[in-house]
């Protein structure tokens, strides 16, 4: 579902929560509908069933509406594109039934749902607004100072370079969409700074000069987004140990998690489990915890690996089932604590080459974030 929202990210936005994947997947008819009529178009030679060539267009589709770069531009998106085909032919299957077709898409789509219920995503039109009264208004002077303290502006730097810097650690909040992105640099960023600054590269500046020179760029970005809006996609997280506790807080929920985290574990021939598979587990248990995949935020692997240290989970030796089970509460339990204490907040924001229009008639486009850690729900 998408609705209105009028929030503190450059001013209005939509907020897609899933709701109307879950609608069609539950809507029988309507999914029946939409699985036939996909399926039709997949199937080029009749068969009545999909060859992986055949569903490779669907593969695309389901990537593009994960707002993944296309196919074969990017080793961390083709491994996903990889992950949702596996999931269709469960690794060996050659051909792909119908039934198969439909209960594979309804998992993915549900997935996708579930990923936009915890985390929905904002989709926000930026349209210099907001930059406008950022740069006009109280606060914009001791902003911009303390972000010209921090950059880090080498022997030789121009005043365009510093630009760039202080361009690059402005957000949404400001109204300034993410300037890393190729897009945005060469249709936004770029032609302003070309009209604005003279590249004189080792002339020193003053601070003066630099937030004289910076609110000059900042009113014609304003400019240069009125006539060219972006759409970005934002969200937030924060992780705070809610989760954890929710999970341990259920006795049957958590019994049931581990049993689908000890699944495929090996054991030797005594029923035993070596701890070098904790992280794994806790890999399987993190989406049921409500944390990010292992690997994924480097302050979250940080407090995980203190509570690994803190159970000497490292030191190579086997235990029976039960005491595995133990562990993992009490290095979910460790890690719940150290995130009350400090919660992690992250945030993302994907630019979305889509017209506001087509994004609220077709919610998918925009499913950008869906996988935000960029694992297959």
């Amino acid at each position: 579902m998408e609705r209105e929202t009028d929030n503190h990210h450059g001013g209005h936005g939509q907020v897609l929560d899933g709701s109307d994947i879950m609608e069609l997947v539950e809507n029988d008819q309507v999914f029946t509908s939409f699985v036939d009529h996909k399926f039709k178009q997949l199937d080029l030679d009749k068969d009545g069933k999909l060859s992986v060539q055949e569903l490779q267009p669907a593969v695309s589709d389901i990537g593009a509406a994960l707002g993944l770069p296309a196919q074969g531009t990017s080793p961390h998106s083709d491994h996903i594109y990889s992950e949702v085909l596996n999931e269709f032919t469960h690794g060996n299957q050659d051909k792909v039934s119908k039934s198969e077709f439909k209960e594979v898409l309804s998992d993915i789509l549900l997935g996708m749902a579930a990923g936009l219920k915890r985390d929905p995503i904002v989709i926000l039109r930026i349209d210099g607004e907001d930059l406008f009264e950022f740069i006009n208004g109280p606060i914009f002077e001791t902003e911009m100072v303390s972000i010209y303290s921090q950059l880090d502006i080498p022997d030789g730097g121009s005043l365009r370079d510093a630009i760039l810097g202080a361009l690059e650690k402005l957000s949404v909040d400001q109204g300034m969409p993410p300037s890393s992105d190729p897009w945005v640099m060469a249709n936004i960023v770029e032609p302003v700074l070309d009209m604005s600054i003279d590249n004189r590269p080792g002339e020193s500046f003053s601070q003066e000069a630099f937030l004289a020179e910076f609110k000059k760029v900042g009113e014609r970005l304003a400019q240069q987004l009125k006539e060219k809006p972006v759409i970005v996609a934002h969200t937030e997280n924060t992780f705070n140990g809610n989760g954890i506790k929710r999970l341990l807080s259920n006795k049957f929920e958590f019994d049931k998690a581990l049993d689908g985290a000890l699944e495929n574990i090996p054991k030797d021939h005594h029923g035993k489990i070596s701890k070098e598979y904790l992280r794994v587990a806790l890999d399987v248990l993190a989406p049921s915890a409500g944390l990010p995949p292992v690997g994924a935020i480097d302050e979250m692997d940080k407090v995980v690996e203190d509570a690994m240290k803190m159970m000497d989970a490292d030191d190579g030796k086997t235990v029976k089932e039960d005491e595995f089970r133990k562990i993992l509460a009490e290095l979910l339990g460790s890690v719940m604590l150290q995130l009350e204490g400090n919660p992690i907040s992250v945030s993302s924001n994907s630019v979305v080459h889509e017209t506001l229009e087509s994004a609220s008639s077709n919610p998918a486009a925009c499913h950008h974030v869906l996988m935000p850690w960029g694992k297959v729900i």
